[in-house]
């Protein structure tokens, strides 16, 4: 549905902007394995086909299964200074 995709979206920038706000470079998404799925099925409902999810608002798009249902949007080059945000996709 449109609406989770856009939620999704707005999330994913709120987290950035916020990381931009304390000095940090957001660059790269780290998505659970059950969240990438339901991302996954959100943009290729939205845009047809079965692509991968590289990126979402400009920043990367890496998985780590072990968030599960989360995300967390980082710097990765100060990602052990503070520069990560958590928020939860389902």
């Amino acid at each position: 549905m449109r609406g989770d995709l856009i939620r999704i979206l707005s999330l994913v920038e709120e987290k950035a902007n916020e990381l931009k706000l304390e000095g940090f470079e957001p660059d790269v998404v780290l998505v659970g394995a059950e969240a990438y799925e339901f991302i996954k099925a959100q943009v290729n409902e939205e845009f047809g086909g079965d692509e991968e999810v590289l990126e979402l608002s400009g920043l990367r798009v890496r998985l780590l299964e072990e968030l599960g249902k989360d995300a967390v949007v980082i710097d990765s080059k100060a990602l052990g200074h503070g520069g990560a945000r958590r928020f939860r996709v389902l």
